[in-house]
């Protein structure tokens, strides 16, 4: 959210800027002011219809884009971040065992700290680096669930010269950062440095008052060797686990972020090889394995047994793995066919606990692409339900193994048969999650990999079948991004079959430009000429081109004129000759040659091109459809005014 302002200029000392406790801004009234962040101000608000809290924070543009955004929009050079508001944080809970004197409690901080590595764990396998991690900036929503926010900063912190300043101006709360952070080189690392002042301050806070923390964080950037002597107090005063914290932070809290371990690293040494224990979920992925020889054993059974032990046994990821192996050797009859919700349920659920782990990934694609396929072979008129959990679940996916091309086949394949299946809103959906600016980005990237864009030119049909789209515009690019495939498996027929029906649906769009008709229309004609076999296809292609041709003479033009391969008169008496016995390939045939005909320069080349007796054959054979008949006679009507004789000069022409 952007904040509201009419002042350019910041609020000198003593007055009123635009986010003063009581003042409204829109639907919200500021109560109070945190303490200034890394970027701005915070301010808790009350939002004033539903009196729900919330934490805005107040930013300062530091990058020029964002500034001229926000003048233009709200004449402010004030971005305001809408955030979740929480009564403590870690913040807090230190302050308040600092004052006491008190250790903080061993179980309490491992179940918490599981919760932050997990949340890191997840940052960096997404390439995010959070960039302000401090103990303020992870939140308490319960007595023992933690969040960590303020993830702006990844974005925010573009600026180099304004982030110097902004760096010089509070030491204390610039004492999180590592020492490369301050010179604005962030990485991975970066954050791991300031993961290790949280914990140090946590352990040692029942000893050390803020200001003797604050100037230790400080000195670690300069002389790492200070940690000794905090780490041997700490011995001293039998802080818990202090033999893995003494082993952890001094890899923590390394210099140069190359010395550094990762966040892996971290949990591994803490949740697996140490005696750590947490409540985290994902955590359970370091845990000790179940034999595969157990496993096998409880997994003998029919499907209900096999998804019991799927269920109880959901932190396993090599159990679930070895189940879902089982279920794909079984046999159709025993799987409950068509669709069996509750097994979907258990893949579903596999795959969103097991987000990061690919094989998992990738194993419950299979199987939901089998059990689909297995449905439609033996249940033809069976629809696959497909909710909001299996498409965000399969989004997901991509989203966590972006790189991985056996996974984003198989979820396109998914996405392209349930998306033909479902309402339009399933549709609308996935265009809203950008799943079309996915397709064209992958078909980009990945022309050499022919799987990848086959899928992804099935999954564009389909979402474009439908015929609503949110967005056009990046559709501009396809015709071109298609015209490449095309190029790169010329003599390949699915492929040429998927680009047609992309195409027809993109001239029934509007999403052909002018000066791609000519290109669009040799493309499509390319493809019946590679495929006149395959029906599919050559519908698909006559339709584009009677769209385009009804809407463009040069369309028109493009079809008729003598080429190497020939003109497209030719093709389509080759077309017919084939497929005289498929109505459904005759009349698309016949409705572009109404449009062909419409066209006055266009009629001595059906006339030249013998194309009469063609259609006078389409209206004698197919007297039945009407839709043909229909055709046949308004092409006839217009040869036959093409082929009249002139009245003589002087003499009126017969009405």
């Amino acid at each position: 959210m952007l904040g509201p302002g009419s002042d350019r200029r910041r609020p000198t000392q003593g007055e009123r800027g635009p986010g003063s406790p009581g003042e409204p801004m829109e639907k919200y009234q500021v109560l109070y002011q945190l303490n200034p962040g890394a970027l701005g101000v915070n301010l808790v608000v009350e939002e004033m219809e539903t009196k729900v809290k919330h934490v805005i924070k107040q930013v300062e543009c530091m990058d020029d884009h964002y500034a001229s955004q926000a003048l233009e929009e709200i004449s402010s050079l004030y971005l305001c971040l809408v955030m979740e508001f929480n009564e403590l944080s870690f913040q807090e809970v230190i302050e308040d065992k600092r004052k006491a004197k008190e250790i903080i409690d061993s179980e309490w901080m491992q179940n918490v700290l599981g919760q932050v590595l997990d949340a890191l764990e997840y940052l960096h396998h997404l390439d995010i680096i959070h960039r302000n991690l401090k103990p303020s900036n992870i939140i308490l929503i319960s007595s023992d669930h933690c969040k960590l926010q303020d993830l702006s900063s990844n974005v925010l912190m573009t600026d180099k010269a304004k982030w110097n300043i902004r760096a010089e101006e509070d030491p204390f709360r610039k004492s999180w950062m590592a020492p490369e952070a301050l010179n604005f080189s962030f990485s991975h690392k970066s954050d791991i440095w300031s993961l290790g002042c949280i914990i140090l301050d946590m352990t040692s806070c029942s000893f050390m008052d803020g200001t003797e923390a604050m100037h230790l964080r400080k000195s670690l950037r300069q002389s790492p060797g200070s940690l000794k002597a905090i780490l041997k107090t700490m011995e001293e005063k039998q802080i818990p686990d202090v033999e893995t914290f003494g082993n952890l932070l001094p890899l923590m809290l390394q210099i140069d972020p190359s010395d550094r371990i990762t966040i892996k690293d971290v949990v591994h040494i803490t949740f697996v090889s140490g005696s750590f224990k947490s409540s985290c979920v994902s955590l359970t992925l370091h845990r000790q394995m179940v034999p595969a020889s157990i496993t096998d054993m409880l997994l003998e059974g029919n499907v209900a047994s096999i998804l019991e032990v799927m269920q109880k046994f959901s932190g396993w990821p090599e159990v679930q793995l070895r189940a879902m192996k089982r279920l794909l050797k079984m046999p159709a009859d025993q799987l409950g066919l068509p669709w069996p919700p509750e097994l979907v349920e258990v893949v579903v659920t596999t795959m969103q606990l097991h987000d990061r782990v690919l094989d998992v990934q990738l194993c419950a694609c299979s199987l939901l692409l089998h059990l689909l396929g297995q449905a439609l072979v033996y249940h033809p008129e069976a629809k696959a339900p497909c909710n909001q959990a299996i498409t965000s679940t399969l989004l997901s996916a991509l989203r966590s193994h972006p790189e991985e091309e056996p996974l984003l086949v198989m979820v396109y394949s998914l996405l392209a048969i349930t998306t033909t299946q479902e309402s339009e809103s399933l549709s609308d959906e996935l265009q809203k999650a950008g799943l079309l600016e996915h397709i064209l980005e992958h078909l980009n990237s990945s022309l050499e990999s022919r799987d990848v864009c086959a899928s992804g030119l099935g999954l564009l049909w389909a979402l474009l079948l439908d015929g609503i789209i949110v967005n056009k515009a990046p559709l501009e690019k396809v015709p071109d991004l298609i015209s490449q495939v095309l190029a790169t498996y010329p003599a390949d027929g699915e492929m040429a079959e998927a680009s047609c029906g992309v195409f027809w649906l993109l001239s029934l769009l509007g999403c052909i430009k002018e000066q791609q008709f000519e290109q669009v229309v040799a493309l499509l004609l390319q493809s019946i000429r590679l495929c006149q076999d395959r029906a599919l296809l050559v519908n698909n292609a006559y339709r584009g081109l009677a769209s385009l041709v009804k809407v463009s003479e040069l369309a028109a033009f493009k079809v008729v004129v003598q080429e190497e391969g020939g003109s497209g008169l030719s093709l389509i008496k080759e077309t017919y000759q084939l497929h005289r016995d498929n109505p459904e390939v005759v009349e698309n045939v016949g409705m572009l040659l109404v449009h062909l005909a419409s066209y006055e320069e266009i009629l001595p080349e059906l006339v030249s091109s013998g194309m009469k007796a063609l259609v006078q054959e389409i209206k004698e054979r197919f007297t039945s459809s009407l839709e043909l008949v229909s055709y046949a006679k308004k092409v006839l009507l217009r040869l036959e005014a093409a082929t009249s004789p002139s009245p003589p000069c002087g003499e009126a022409a017969q009405p």
